[in-house]
């Protein structure tokens, strides 16, 4: 039981990169700043010049608008149930579990909470440029 949950979640994170990485946005001058686009759910926690830490929270049911993040790490904060729409209109869902910490290349999506508890992650950004 316990490999057959290692597998799935070794999958989990190879679609979810996979993912991603076909968001990635094209040019610096088109970036959607979640943070500024979205401030109900993202909270810049910390910022310098190496760095940017989201604080990322949705309430059940919740979703975001169409934005970008740089790549860098995530930390899921507890069990949660998300789908990701990309700009192209393809979605993925995943329901990764707490404590799950994962390398995220630069992407552009929609977030949507569809669980019934609230989901929190911490993203760290590397500012590259």
């Amino acid at each position: 039981m316990l490999m057959k949950k290692i597998t799935l979640m070794a999958l989990f994170l190879m679609l979810i990169s996979t993912f991603m990485s076909s968001c990635k946005s094209s040019t610096n001058e088109n970036i959607l700043d979640a943070a500024k686009l979205d401030p109900k759910h993202y909270k810049v926690e910390f910022e310098n010049d190496k760095v940017r830490v989201l604080r990322i929270k949705y309430g059940p049911g919740e979703k975001s608008v169409m934005h970008d993040h740089s790549e860098g790490v995530v930390v899921i904060l507890n069990d949660q149930k998300a789908k990701f729409t990309q700009p192209n209109g393809e979605s993925f869902t995943g329901s990764p579990k707490a404590g799950t910490v994962f390398w995220s290349k630069a992407t552009r999506h929609l977030p949507e909470n569809i669980g019934s508890d609230t989901t929190e992650v911490i993203q760290i950004e590397l500012k590259t440029n």
